[in-house]
This record gives C-alpha cells, structure tokens and sequence, in this order.
C-alpha cells in the first residue's frame, strides 16, 4: 500500500509551479499501425511549439521508440525494475530535445507490470525533478493489461488506426475494453496511411457510430496522417521525424492537442492513476468530464 508521502510528492510533481502534467496514451488495437510513429512526431512537434515532452515506452518488454529516433541506451525500464537505476538515470535525450524513458527490449518480465509493478513505476514518474508538460504514453498494441493501465492513467486516449478492415475492428475492441474496465467515456481517433481526408472521415463515422451505438462512448477525430513515403524513409534512417505532407500532418495533431489544454480532463494526472492502482479512485470518478 503506498504511503501518504509518495502521495503527496506525487501531487507536488504534477502540480509543481502550478502547471499541471497533461498525460495523454497513445495506443492501438492492432500492431504495425504506425503508433510509435504517431508518439514520436506528435512529441517533437510539441516540443517545437516549446512545450516539455517526455515520452514513455509502454510497450513493455518489446520497446522500440529508442530505436526508432536512432538512440542505443544503456540503461532501459528493465534497470529501474531491477532496482539498480532511477528512472531519471535512465532518460535518453531524443530530437528536438524531447526525454525518451526506453522500455526492455526482450524483457518477459515486463509484459505483466503486475500492481507492484504499476506502482513502482509511477512513484518512479512522481520522482523525476522537474515535471514535463506532456506525457505521452506509447502503449503497446491490443488489450493486455498493461495497455489498459496505462491507458487508465491517461486524462487522454490517442487511438491509432488505419483503414484496414481488421484494424479498424481491433480500435473499437480497444475501446470497448477500456471503456469498460476504465471507466473510459471519450476517446481520440488518429487515422493513419490514409488516402486522404475523406478515406480518413470514413474511417472515423465507422468507429464513432459504433462506439456511440453499442459502447455509450463518443469518439473524436483528433486528425489523420496521409500516406507519405517520407514515413518509410525517417524510420529506415532512424531518424523518427517525418517531414512532407507527414510532417505536415503531425504539425497539426500537435496544433489540435496543445487546443485540448484548458479543456484536458481534470481526472488527476498521475495522482489518478496512482490511486487507481492502489484501489483508491473516489466513487464516480472515473466517469467525470468525459
């Protein structure tokens, strides 16, 4: 049971300064959708717009967001499980100056974080000195559990989709897990390799009136990213940042998430998330401001 002092150093880190930590997941039904893609851009554009971004690897035991930026860390997640580093000592610096926490990498002890596990994890967060101004989450693919909590730390839900008919059909799986063990009633709809806008709409109508229909849960197009061969060649050369019509595309997801600031969910940041894992969560209050 976590005690009151990790607590409240944990409200202190969110709240330091005044500014409260927007946490926002970014995550997937389906693998090989391009969601790592998606974190990636989303956080340099941010970080562009000179925000402080810290990307965390969620995807536990398979994490490739280091790779992706062309980074060979030293020091990964496994180290801070294993009790021998911080998680401030295992940061890597990545493109425009954006903090990436590296995840194991062929780690099966990760895969499960276990409540343990969840809670060492976030009082490692609750640790680092200075509070970034977004958190982004780059979940794993699917609904295994540490997807779904991570996903319920979140004030924000980013789902990445294509329009593929099997992942189209594992987003809204997403999203009806979720919604149902975390009480998730709003989630962001990112398409991606789409054609263009219309392909995208498309994509995005079959989900939000099926989740609206069968769910309860609205769904919103946060935007879309076309197909761009510029795509290929940033993760080819390691690079992780796309430009052309991509970059373009990731400019304004970073426009329209930075729009969310007054209106991002007041769920609690990390403190939510913290007291969620530990069984504390006051009744109701998973529902509120969706």
């Amino acid at each position: 049971m976590p005690t009151v002092t990790q607590e409240q150093q944990l409200t202190r880190w969110v709240h330091r300064k005044g500014a409260a930590v927007r946490v926002l997941a970014v995550t997937s039904g389906k693998g090989g959708v391009g969601k790592t893609n998606v974190t990636v851009n989303l956080a340099v554009h941010l970080a562009r717009k000179g925000h402080r971004v810290l990307v965390l690897d969620g995807d536990m035991g398979l994490g490739n967001v280091d790779v992706m930026v062309g980074l060979t860390p030293a020091r990964t997640l496994a180290d801070v499980f294993a009790g021998t580093h911080t998680l401030e000592e295992v940061l890597a610096r990545g493109p425009e100056g954006i903090d990436i926490v590296p995840a194991g990498s062929g780690v099966a002890r990760l895969t499960e974080l276990g409540e343990e596990g969840q809670l060492r994890l976030l009082a490692e967060v609750s640790s680092l000195p200075t509070p970034p101004d977004y958190l982004l989450l780059d979940t794993g693919a699917g609904i295994g559990a540490n997807v779904r909590f991570l996903a319920g730390c979140a004030q924000e839900i980013l789902v990445v989709t294509v329009p593929e008919p099997t992942a189209i059909t594992d987003a809204y799986a997403l999203m009806k897990v979720v919604s149902r063990q975390c009480g998730e009633r709003r989630f962001r709809l990112v398409v991606n390799l789409a054609s263009g806008r219309k392909e995208a709409l498309d994509v995005f109508r079959r989900v939000a009136l099926a989740a609206d229909r069968f769910l309860g849960v609205a769904v919103d197009l946060a935007g879309f990213v076309p197909r761009d061969a510029a795509v290929g060649r940033a993760v080819r050369d390691q690079s992780g940042v796309a430009s052309r019509a991509a970059g373009a595309a990731y400019a304004a997801l970073a426009d329209t998430v930075e729009g969310w600031a007054s209106g991002f969910r007041q769920k609690g940041g990390p403190q939510f998330f913290f007291n969620r894992a530990a069984g504390r969560v006051p009744a109701g209050a998973e529902t509120q401001g969706g």
